[in-house]
């Protein structure tokens, strides 16, 4: 028989380590596959972690409460074989395995890529040892993209990126242009702290929080444009059908699906605000997935994803957009729920402000900010001449990553988005 290390799993970018909060198995119980053995919790969600090998749990290394560290050991599995195994084992034959020399070479411990310069977006779910062997081999996000993977869910396993090294042959690696280090804890003066101050250590996402949003504003040149939108007719539009939604769907209609639909029309329009940066390279994406900025009860913030935004309908977006919502709110959220976001909105009128100059949370390069709705006089054009009347106006606010993105494309990509919503059809079908 042989032993295996259940290792705590990546939880995507920023979350580095997790609390044990129950196990679903017990010391001498036998687990399958694929079985979920225990519930963790990070500062951003709870989920089950999944064992990727048939076994025998025979010691359970961190109980609960306890801290555990992604790439750390958490259980010990006997299986069968022979030897020592942490990671995904697998029982398949990879195509072309790799030989002893190549092991030798690239199977090291995790902690010897910490140098590497390749960076991955978040958009794959890569163990902490398959990242490591990348990192080692400068395989590119586009080459990981191109592996067909044999774990779970078709995630890429050890072996499969063995594999996939062995057969390189003579071809040139894709490296990734180096990203220069940022260092995200620059000095600061120290506070004095006098008789009735209160002292508030910061927890864990807050930490998180403020390392992203410090290192976010040194990679990127943030440049803001303002515009001043009339949503009249989407205030309309939302007031005739909300009941009748509701009713049908069982789901609060708001104004987020008609902004996100209106988003998604723009960047089809400027493909190019749907763009990462790597180094010296412009990463184009496919997908359109819009992360939802959203504060939690606790004063902090999440960023659930709408995945493939582009191929919801107006009630597929509103029913996406409801569920993220509840399970933000509800501590429900699943790790693949705040990954692979490639372009963000900010609603900062839910807190009755009517504008902001919101943060581009990295690897992104836009974000917009949509103002509250409030009722205002202005001039209309008409063919009896002009009018003044009542409208409902909205500020919204385009901050855009100057290093790839000109005043010209973020300025009309935000120009479009108005035009959408000012134009919005009353007969519209949800």
């Amino acid at each position: 028989m042989a032993e295996y290390k259940l290792l705590l799993p990546s939880m995507g970018e920023g979350v580095m380590e997790a609390t044990i909060i129950t196990w679903l198995f017990n010391e001498g119980d036998n687990v399958k596959e694929d079985d979920s053995v225990v519930e963790i919790a990070t500062d951003k969600v709870d989920s089950d972690v999944p064992t990727p090998v048939s076994g025998k749990i025979v010691k359970i290394l961190k109980q609960k409460d306890e801290v555990a560290k992604v790439g750390e050991a958490i259980a010990i599995l006997e299986i069968e074989g022979e030897g020592t195994a942490s990671e995904e084992a697998k029982t398949e034959t990879p195509a072309a395995a790799p030989d002893a020399e190549t092991l030798k070479t690239i199977e090291q411990p995790l902690q010897t890529a910490a140098a590497s310069n390749v960076e991955f977006s978040g958009d794959l779910y890569l163990s902490p040892l398959v990242k490591s062997i990348a990192q080692q081999e400068n395989i590119s996000e586009t080459e990981l993209k191109s592996i067909k993977g044999s774990g779970l869910e078709g995630r890429i396993t050890k072996e499969d990126i063995l594999a996939y090294v062995a057969n390189r042959g003579n071809q040139p690696a894709q490296q990734a242009a180096p990203v220069q280090a940022v260092s995200v804890s620059a000095p600061a003066a120290t506070v004095p702290v006098h008789a009735g101050d209160e002292i508030i250590p910061m927890d864990r996402m807050r930490k998180i929080i403020a390392e992203n949003m410090v290192k976010a504003k040194q990679i990127a040149p943030h440049v803001t444009s303002f515009i001043e939108t009339d949503v009249t007719n989407v205030v309309k539009w939302r007031n005739k059908n909300k009941a009748a939604f509701e009713k049908r769907e069982g789901e609060k209609l708001t104004f987020m699906p008609i902004f996100v639909k209106a988003v998604v029309k723009a960047i089809q329009d400027f493909p190019m605000i749907n763009v990462s940066v790597n180094g010296d390279n412009i990463i184009k994406k496919k997908n359109i997935n819009i992360g939802m900025a959203t504060a939690l009860p606790d004063g902090n913030l999440i960023v659930p994803v709408i995945k493939n935004a582009d191929q919801l309908s107006l009630s597929g977006l509103a029913k996406a957009i409801n569920d993220l919502a509840y399970r933000a709110r509800n501590k429900k959220l699943r790790p693949e729920d705040t990954q692979g976001a490639t372009y963000t909105i900010s609603n900062v009128g839910s807190f009755g402000n009517l504008m902001g100059t919101p943060i581009i949370p990295q690897p992104q390069v836009a974000i917009l900010a949509i103002g509250a709705i409030v009722k205002k006089p202005a001039v209309l054009e008409t063919a009896d001449g002009d009018v003044i009347a009542i409208r409902n106006l909205m500020f919204m606010s385009h901050s855009y990553d100057h290093r790839v993105v000109d005043g010209s494309l973020g300025g009309m990509m935000l120009k479009h988005v108005h035009d959408y919503l000012e134009n919005w059809d009353l007969n519209t079908e949800i």
